[in-house]
């Protein structure tokens, strides 16, 4: 697996990430000893650019990763976040949280958890509308300063946000939702990375699952599956989302591979500043996933990719009305 400059704070990583949420929160039930197998799997395919949070769980993404870090520590590129802030008692609550104070509570609690001393990239998961973005990044900064902390990013900020953080201190890498049925960082926020030599990482690069093409009907998410509560996996959404899949599945089958591996070639042919991070808790998908990077997308099939899922293609709100005001702050 190729790594890639990430960003210009001296960072490097694998040109495909792993992101671990999955393994412990939001998609079904949990197995820690699958996890663990795919993690290990990771390190012998170069998927060394591992993503968490404490808010997975909350707590125990970091746990886990923790666990496999023992043995890797040295190989992986560890990204995980704070800001997000659950009630472990209740799951279901949260709020934000940018103060200067909880950035430092926070990280010492993510060093705990992952047995380590230095996290590589450490993000804000959400802006506090309630902290000027100047505040939440010096204080991260600081941490960079006391060797805590490699590199500093934020996620789902606006690119108005990203600047004004960048003039405070050094921004490695900026998070956020970017797939063929989420391109709303094209107006503005890619531009924005490659212009100030900033990362651009991925989340949820084959639509939370969808663009596999293994959700055929809504009954096939688990009944504890978050994703039964999201407007793109609801009614009529459903069915019109996956009348694009079916469209990828045929040009897919045109170029030898699989949707998913057509999807995830599809971000990071858009430029080497972009890594995606798919998650996933079976080996199998992980093995999947690792082959799009054989997958050689012509500027002709760029262009048919472009035609089937322009911008705005999909139906449905990426997250629900409520959420979707934390989004591009």
């Amino acid at each position: 697996m190729k790594k890639r400059k990430l960003g210009s704070q001296g960072l490097e990583a694998s040109a495909l990430g792993l992101g671990c949420m999955g393994m412990s929160d939001f998609y079904g039930s949990r197995n820690d000893e699958e996890s663990l197998k795919v993690l290990d799997r990771a390190i012998e395919l170069g998927i060394t650019f591992w993503d968490t949070a404490d808010m997975y769980g909350p707590y125990t993404n970091e746990e886990l990763v923790g666990k496999a870090l023992k043995k890797h520590r040295q190989k992986v590129t560890l990204a995980t976040k704070f800001g997000i802030v659950r009630d472990p008692n209740d799951p279901s609550k949260r709020g934000i949280n940018g103060r200067p104070e909880y950035v430092r509570s926070s990280v010492e609690g993510s060093l705990k958890r992952l047995g380590t001393d230095t996290i590589d990239l450490y993000y804000l998961h959400r802006k506090d509308p309630e902290v000027p973005i100047e505040e939440t990044v010096g204080a991260m900064g600081q941490l960079v300063k006391e060797g805590k902390v490699k590199g500093i990013g934020l996620s789902e900020v606006s690119p108005q946000t990203l600047r004004k953080a960048h003039a405070e201190f050094p921004v490695s890498a900026v998070q956020t939702e970017y797939s063929l049925w989420s391109r709303e960082p094209e107006d503005g926020m890619l531009q924005t990375c490659q212009e100030l030599g900033i990362a651009f990482v991925a989340y949820s690069p084959l639509g939370r699952g969808f663009l596999t093409g293994q959700f055929r009907k809504f009954e096939d998410l688990a009944p504890d599956d978050y994703r039964r509560f999201s407007p793109r996996f609801q009614g009529e959404n459903f069915q019109k989302n996956l009348d694009l899949v079916k469209k990828l599945e045929e040009l897919a089958e045109e170029k030898g591979c699989k949707a998913s591996q057509l999807a995830l070639a599809w971000v990071m042919a858009q430029g080497d500043y972009i890594f995606p991070i798919p998650g996933t808790k079976r080996v199998s998908y992980l093995e999947e996933n690792a082959g799009a990077q054989n997958v050689i997308l012509t500027k002709a099939d760029l262009a048919v990719i472009d035609a089937i899922a322009p911008k705005g293609v999909a139906s449905g709100l990426r997250y629900s009305e409520e959420s979707m005001k934390a989004v591009n702050a």
